[in-house]
């Protein structure tokens, strides 16, 4: 009985915020006790590093097609040879088409009589980090020889180096429009709460009318406006700046009641009788202190935006070739004929979902880590 007590004891003070401590220490304990959160943050980082560095871990130009290999299925990783001798370096085998004599079908199989040894920081096709030179990657198979992860697409282009670029794209436009979003909420949430009366009505009537309609349907309608004559890059602003515009509202809502029992705090009261402009008080005193719930509502936007990006995409209304994106990846997999014979085109799917539960995970652990003094 008493070491049972001795190890509740020891159990309930860790749990317990230790006096002294900055909120930040307070977060981050809290914080690193969640296993989900921990592993939402892990995928998260690590999409973001693929998505970063694409290049490096492409061994193929993704821009670069090949008509011959056109949906070229996955190389598989290979450890024991034909003869069933292990190798300690894994390897693949090459892949030869055939015509199946009665169907004229495209058949791939292995050709064993060839081993490729799977090499790590090997040098390829160049690409420009940063604007410098460089044809380092992280693996890749000798001359001769080649290493497909996923596939091929249905122009021979590798499917592998395509998702990684995909990545960077899908994630660059979710990140920016929920950084756009999150100013624009904190901004009207705090000026709305902050001054009160007339302007509060205005603005929240202003949310009220945003939020009474459906989002994907608004998005929809509003990107079929974009001109079929942009280019790539205007198209990839205006879908970022659509994702901002209107996704806002749940984040203003947020930090307007977070702001309301800030206000008439003595520290906000303080610094109006010194005699402190409403710009230092909103910008010094107010955002710094919603600083914490605006960080949870961006991890809790972000998927969503890549969620409405690569359904945009997938319909044809968001970003359009040769502009790579997940959704635009998933475009391949509207036919059910293609998604029958070649059911790799949609693994870009799959690292949506991951992306997806990653910011779900790591912002469902910051949102209860917020509160550093609850029990939950």
């Amino acid at each position: 009985m008493i070491l049972k007590n001795e190890r509740s004891r020891k159990k309930n003070s860790f749990a317990e915020p230790v006096k002294g401590e900055a909120y930040i220490q307070l977060v981050w304990r809290k914080f690193k006790r969640s296993k989900t959160a921990i592993i939402g943050a892990i995928l998260v980082i690590i999409m973001a590093i693929l998505a970063i560095f694409a290049p490096f871990f492409s061994p193929y130009n993704p821009l670069k097609i090949d008509h011959r290999a056109s949906f070229s299925p996955p190389q598989r990783i290979h450890f024991f040879d034909d003869k069933g001798k292990f190798h300690l370096r894994p390897f693949v085998y090459n892949l030869k088409l055939e015509l199946d004599p009665q169907t004229w079908k495209r058949i791939y199989r292995e050709d064993t009589s060839k081993r490729f040894p799977i090499y790590f920081l090997v040098r390829g096709w160049e690409y420009k980090p940063f604007g410098i030179p460089c044809k380092l990657h992280l693996f890749g198979v000798p001359k001769g020889g080649s290493i497909h992860l996923f596939g091929m697409d249905n122009y021979g282009r590798d499917l592998w180096a395509r998702i990684m670029l995909g990545g960077r794209v899908s994630l660059s436009i979710a990140l920016l429009g929920a950084i756009l979003s999150a100013f624009i909420g904190s901004m009207v949430g705090t000026i709305s709460a902050y001054y009160g009366g007339i302007t509060d009505m205005i603005l929240q009537r202003i949310v009220e009318f945003l939020q009474s309609f459906p989002q994907l349907p608004l998005w929809m309608a509003l990107s079929i406006a974009i001109p079929a004559t942009w280019s790539s890059l205007y198209v990839f602003i205006a879908i970022m700046m659509l994702f901002g515009l209107l996704s806002w509202t749940p984040l203003a809502r947020e930090v307007r009641g977070k702001v309301l029992s800030l206000r008439e705090q003595e520290f906000v009261l303080s610094a109006k009788e010194a005699g402190a402009s409403d710009a230092r008080i909103i910008f010094k005193y107010l955002i710094p202190n919603c600083l914490s719930h605006i960080i949870v509502i961006l991890t809790l936007t972000i998927p969503w935006l890549i969620l409405a990006e690569s359904t945009l995409s997938f319909l044809g209304l968001g970003l359009q070739p040769p502009m790579v994106s997940w959704g635009v990846l998933l475009q391949e997999a509207q036919n059910l004929q293609t998604m029958g014979r070649h059911l790799w085109i949609a693994i870009p799917g799959a690292f949506i979902v991951i992306t997806v539960l990653g910011f779900n995970f790591l912002g469902d652990g910051l949102r209860d880590a917020a509160d550093p003094y609850s029990r939950r």
